[in-house]
C-alpha cells in the first residue's frame, strides 16, 4: 500500500521504521533533512512538500506535536489538501485536541477523504518496540479500513467512539499521568525526609496500593538513577494535560484535581523551560523539600 508519514519526531519515526518494513513508504518533516536521512536508512521516498507526499498516497499519517500543526499542512499550493486524492484514509496520530480534529473532519468529508484521530501511548521503548497503545476516533468503517495500518506499530490498538473520542482519550490519560508523576514526586519527597531511603519507599509503594506506572517504571529507572533521560517534554504534557481540561469542561466536569495539575504543570514548564522532560518537575518538588531522591 502507499503510505505518506509526515512527523519524523521522537515517537513518529520508530513508527514510521515499522510503517516502512511493510508499505511503500513516502516521507515528509519539516526538518528536511531528517527526512532525507530516514529515507535513505529505510529504503523509502521523501517528499519536498505535503503536497507532494498526499500525491499518489492510499493513506496519509500524521505524527505531530499539535492539531494545529496538523491543520496548517492543509492549506496553500503545497498543502496536504492539494494532493490529497478523493478515497485517501487520512490517519492523525498527533496527540491532538478533539475540536479542531472534529473541524479537520468536517472539511475533509465533502472531499470524500476518510478522517480519523488514532494517538498512542506508550512512549519511545513502545513506538520502537511496535507495541504502541493506539486510540481511534471515527466511524466503524474508517476504523475498519485504518485497523491494519494501525497494527504496523500498535498492540493494542481500539475504537473509542466518533471523530475526536481518541483524543479526548489520549489527553485524559496524559492528565493522569501528570497527576501520578506529581503525587509521586510529592510523597517520596516527604517519606526521605521522614527518614526513609527513597529506594526502600518505592519498593513498599510498588508492592502496595497506591503504585502506578510513574512508581513502578519511571521513577526506579530514571530518577532513583539520577539519568533524567530527555523522551517527552514537559511542554507537550502540558498541553496535553490542558485539551483535557478542556474536554472535562465541554462535558460539564468541573475537574479540580485535573485543573490544579494542568495549572502545576504550567508552572513547572515555565520554571524549566521548554526542553525539560515531563519528569523534571520533580526536580522542582526536590529543591523545594531540601531533598534528593536517589537510590
Amino acid at each position: 500500500m502507499r503510505i505518506a508519514f509526515l512527523g519524523l519526531g521522537a515517537i513518529g519515526t520508530p513508527m514510521a521504521v515499522h510503517v516502512a518494513k511493510q508499505h511503500q513508504l513516502t516521507v515528509w518533516n519539516r526538518t528536511g533533512t531528517r527526512a532525507t536521512a530516514f529515507a535513505a536508512a529505510h529504503a523509502c521516498a521523501v517528499a519536498a512538500t505535503p503536497r507532494e507526499a498526499a500525491a499518489g498516497a492510499e493513506v496519509i499519517i500524521t505524527c505531530l506535536p499539535t492539531s494545529s500543526d496538523v491543520e496548517s499542512l492543509l492549506d496553500g499550493p503545497d498543502g496536504l489538501l492539494a494532493g490529497l486524492g478523493q478515497g485517501a484514509l487520512f490517519l492523525d496520530c498527533t496527540s491532538g485536541d478533539p475540536d479542531t480534529t472534529r473541524r479537520i473532519g468536517e472539511r475533509l468529508a465533502p472531499l470524500g477523504i476518510e478522517f480519523a484521530d488514532a494517538p498512542v501511548s506508550g512512549g519511545t521503548n513502545g513506538a520502537e518496540a511496535g507495541t504502541l497503545t493506539v486510540m481511534v476516533g471515527g466511524t466503524e468503517e474508517t476504523f475498519r479500513r485504518a485497523r491494519p495500518i494501525l497494527d504496523c506499530f500498535g498492540r493494542r490498538v481500539e475504537h473509542m467512539g466518533p471523530l475526536g473520542a481518541g483524543h479526548a482519550m489520549k489527553a485524559v490519560n496524559n492528565a493522569l499521568l501528570a497527576v501520578n508523576v506529581l503525587a509521586v514526586g510529592e510523597g517520596l519527597a516527604a517519606l526521605v525526609k521522614s527518614g526513609i531511603s527513597a529506594r526502600k519507599a518505592v519498593e513498599v509503594l510498588n508492592a502496595s496500593s497506591g503504585r502506578s506506572f510513574v512508581s513502578e517504571y519511571l521513577v526506579p529507572q530514571r530518577v532513583l538513577t539520577r539519568l533524567w533521560p530527555l523522551t517527552f517534554r514537559l511542554a507537550l504534557l502540558d498541553k496535553d494535560a490542558r485539551i483535557a481540561t478542556g474536554v472535562l469542561e465541554g462535558q460539564g466536569v468541573s475537574g479540580p484535581v485535573l485543573h490544579l495539575t494542568s495549572d502545576l504543570l504550567a508552572q513547572a514548564r515555565a520554571a524549566l523551560g521548554e526542553d525539560a522532560d515531563y519528569l523534571e518537575p520533580i526536580r522542582l518538588i526536590e529543591q523545594e523539600a531540601g531533598v534528593k531522591l536517589h537510590e
